[in-house]
């Protein structure tokens, strides 16, 4: 029965091609438009990193001193100090931890024919690229005896490598930071999460680094930073040494925890550093603390899909309930037009049920097509954001997920709009319009 009535559906559809183009395109243009505001905010809320998102924690430390406070929820900065950063990675006792921040530098090959590029470098320990998952194509990080001796080595990814080299396999080369050269001792897979969970300070949806160079130089090369500074106090800063040993607050530093076990140690690891530094006469306020967020916390703590988001979200929907209303105006027009059809149908033993299951596989129908027009609607819109918005290049697009999504939406709100009028043609009278006949 079922195939009989999308038999029914497809003649009547093809038996008014205006109508039907009319209602299929207002139907694809309010798929279109939500689906663009829905797989932004699919993507922008999707875990970046789901086979670690629970394992992965932002450590985060309540640095300043009483009467002072900070623009967060609670008042504790985002960022660490870059000796609280350095001490923390030398004496927390957890395998995976990782102190950074971000800079950059022109990059080149001391080669005329290749133009110098001006890339964002991330400083940063050797776990990064375990704990945050970057596939290596070549060689591999460098060890901590070559970041404790300062060794001039880099990290790059493919994309660097192939725009220096024209080639990946660069495993030796050397490339020059500025005027420092710098030997490569591996290469990556091209790695953009959706969101930059280890470091939102300049846009949750930036693009990731491609150079990686060891935390360490930063102090033996006087490596400023490319990311936020904050501050607290005032204090006499008059080289990069003071800044090194000030209050200021420019790194990130993560670590990886497998367990509430592990995770209740190294909070005791963090609350003897803090009581040592006291000591010190630092974190003086009057309860000083140290947090552990992991990635979805710290994403929903840091606020990375506002509440604009949500609103555009409702618009969209609100903007497809108006499409809606005039497909149900335009199907209870051609459905009462074809009263006469359905009183002979009734007449010849068809039932009000038969009648308005026809109706509404016709409009599951017209819904579907409507869901794939909507489809290639919405991914023009997203094509237009990304070609708008260079942050938007990894989570302006639609997944599996959503592009399932879309025509089971159009589907279902079709299937809503057409209840009325398929509920006012399975109540016509067979004898009125046998009369007529």
């Amino acid at each position: 029965m079922f195939s009989h009535y999308l038999d029914l559906a497809w003649r009547s559809l093809k038996a008014t091609p205006l109508a039907t183009a009319l209602m299929t395109l207002a139907i694809a243009i309010g798929i279109g438009v939500t689906m663009v505001s829905l797989s932004v905010y699919h993507m922008m809320s999707a875990d970046p990193i789901p086979s670690k998102s629970s394992q992965l924690h932002a450590v985060q430390l309540q640095t300043m001193d009483e009467g002072n406070t900070y623009h967060t929820s609670d008042d504790i900065p985002y960022q660490l100090t870059f000796q609280d950063a350095s001490n923390l990675y030398q004496n927390l006792e957890v395998d995976n931890k990782v102190a950074m921040f971000k800079s950059g530098f022109a990059i080149h090959i001391n080669d005329p024919k290749v133009t110098p590029l001006l890339q964002e470098t991330r400083l940063t320990t050797r776990e990064f690229f375990n704990m945050f998952a970057l596939q290596f194509l070549h060689g591999g990080a460098w060890s901590q005896e070559q970041a404790e001796n300062i060794a001039p080595v880099v990290v790059i990814d493919e994309t660097i490598a192939q725009k220096l080299f024209a080639r990946t396999d660069v495993v030796g080369e050397n490339i020059y930071l500025a005027q420092q050269r710098y030997q490569v001792v591996g290469v990556t897979k091209e790695w953009q999460p959706t969101v930059k969970m280890y470091d939102l300070n300049n846009g949750a949806f930036d693009y990731a680094e491609r150079i990686f160079i060891p935390f360490s130089h930063a102090g033996a090369y006087e490596i400023d930073t490319w990311g936020n500074t904050n501050g607290w106090k005032r204090e006499d800063i008059q080289n990069y040494k003071d800044k090194m040993n000030s209050e200021l607050l420019w790194t990130q530093f993560w670590v990886e925890l497998s367990s509430d076990n592990e995770k209740q140690a190294i909070q005791t690891q963090l609350s003897n550093y803090i009581g040592g530094q006291q000591a010190l006469g630092r974190f003086n306020s009057e309860a000083p603390k140290a947090v552990l967020r992991n990635v979805n916390e710290w994403l929903s703590y840091n606020a990375v899909v506002s509440e604009d988001n949500k609103v555009m979200i409702g618009l969209s929907f609100m903007f497809l309930a108006v499409c809606l209303a005039n497909i149900l105006g335009l199907l209870l027009a051609k459905f009462l037009k074809r009263a006469p059809d359905v009183g002979v149908r009734r007449a010849l033993g068809a039932s009000k049920v038969q009648v308005f299951y026809q109706h509404l596989v016709e409009v599951a129908v017209l819904g579907l097509i409507g869901g794939v027009v909507g489809i290639a609607l919405a991914q023009l819109g997203l094509w237009g954001i990304r070609a708008t918005n260079h942050l938007y290049q990894s989570i302006a697009t639609m997944d599996l997920s959503m592009l399932l999504a879309a025509p089971m939406i159009a589907i279902t709100t079709c299937i809503i709009a057409g209840l009325y009028p398929a509920y006012v043609v399975c109540r016509t009278s067979p004898a009125s319009y046998l009369k007529v006949q």
